[in-house]
């Protein structure tokens, strides 16, 4: 296959199809998400046969755990796949809104309309659900998508891609609209970040090194986030028992997520209370503890953290624990050591809670409440396209919005310039 022309003719297809869709009507986008979700249902089995057979491949290559979570799909989460989609369907169409019209003093109407971003080229590694979410995410909000999901999900995701173009062309949608780089050949991934003329943003969704090239390499502008190095801080007005919960939750739901709590930093004045019930639930879900010399004091079965620890992404069951004065300095530690992506207080005080709440530098910030909560269908945004720590345009989970792009658009009635 001669990869580069092989992505040039993706990317015409997908700049003329790009068009048609922009100027789709809602409800022939509705129809074909509605029709995605029910194909996504009826053919759950052979998705999950598809899935087991990159699974077998991804552990014949020593793929580690974290991505074998990430590539496992089940019968719930291919439920929830359909669910998504059909959510997704029932929000509002955001492309063509027009917003904060004002008079000016010469006459004319002043606003801005909600318009497609374009093409917009998914790289994302493991996840096959990413290729139901994200055509469902730029359909609905009238962009031409070019998704190359990773090698170890091929079958599954060429499973998908098929229903996503049988709902196509069953509502009468271009069926270059959402296009699946069909090879595994990397090169591919280097043309398509390179293709100014026919993309307009790239997002990747994968892991730190795939991202990290990403931003080396793209001469596309990219909705990204690098790492998710989140946090929960035990404020000293926290309710032990609300606190163990969530960090259980934050941390031991599951491992492989980009929204798994990494860091807990607890209030020096109530440590001896706060970690050992923390500390011996952690133990008993096999979770490692790297703490500093204070938590080591409470919690018997951690182990010495070294400076590395508390910026790290470990993506497995082990989290780094540090005693803190108090809110200024768990403010300070996030800010450092923290991903920018979401953070947690857990405390019984309005006040700090606010102070959290502003001065914590992150794109989802929570009070009382799992990190888990930090992703695009909690947020009501039906599925997201990825996180974004970015602080232009799109920031936190990316949805329908973060997929659009305003335009001014003036309104008069004759008037000139004088």
């Amino acid at each position: 296959m001669d990869i580069q022309q092989y992505m040039t003719t993706i990317g015409v297809q997908a700049r003329e199809a790009s068009r048609h869709i922009a100027r789709a009507d809602t409800r022939a986008k509705n129809n074909a998400l509605n029709t995605l979700a029910n194909a996504i249902r009826r053919d759950s089995s052979a998705l999950l046969e598809a899935n087991q057979r990159d699974l077998e491949s991804a552990r014949a290559a020593g793929l580690e755990s974290a991505m074998i979570d990430r590539l496992t799909l089940t019968e719930k989460s291919v439920a929830a796949m359909a669910d998504g989609v059909d959510q997704v369907a029932t929000l509002p169409d955001p492309v063509g809104e027009i917003t904060d019209l004002k008079f000016r003093p010469s006459g004319i109407q002043v606003g801005r309309m909600r318009v497609p971003l374009g093409v917009i080229g998914i790289i994302y590694e493991a996840r096959p659900n990413v290729t139901a979410d994200a055509a469902a995410l730029c359909l609905k909000s009238g962009n031409a998508a070019i998704l190359r999901g990773g090698s170890e999900a091929i079958h599954c995701n060429r499973a998908i891609a098929a229903l996503v173009q049988e709902a196509l062309a069953a509502v009468g949608l271009p069926p270059h609209a959402v296009q699946v780089v069909d090879t595994t050949d990397r090169a591919a991934v280097g043309q398509l970040i390179t293709m100014r003329e026919y993309v307009d943003v790239i997002v990747p969704r994968g892991g730190k090194g795939l991202i990290a090239r990403l931003l080396a390499e793209s001469r596309v502008p990219m909705i990204q986030h690098l790492d998710g190095n989140c946090h929960v801080y035990l404020d000293d007005e926290a309710d032990t028992a609300m606190s163990v919960r969530i960090v259980e939750n934050a941390k031991t739901q599951r491992y492989g997520t980009c929204n798994t709590t990494e860091s807990l930093l607890v209030a020096r004045s109530r440590a001896a209370e706060l970690l050992p019930p923390v500390a011996a639930m952690l133990a008993g879900k096999g979770v490692e503890i790297r703490g500093c010399a204070e938590t080591r004091e409470w919690a018997k079965s951690a182990v010495p953290a070294s400076e590395e620890d508390f910026a790290t992404e470990f993506l497995a069951p082990v989290i780094s624990v540090k005693v803190v004065a108090g809110l200024d300095e768990a403010i300070a530690h996030i800010n450092r050591y923290g991903s920018h992506h979401t953070d947690t207080i857990v405390t019984e005080n309005y006040s700090k809670a606010l102070r959290f709440l502003r001065e914590v530098d992150s794109a989802s910030v929570m009070v009382n409440a799992s990190t888990r909560f930090a992703d695009g269908f909690e947020y009501g945004l039906g599925a997201e396209i990825g996180i974004s720590t970015d602080k232009i345009h799109a920031r936190g989970p990316v949805g329908l919005e973060g997929l659009t792009s305003q335009k001014w658009v003036v309104l008069g009635t004759g008037q000139v310039r004088q």
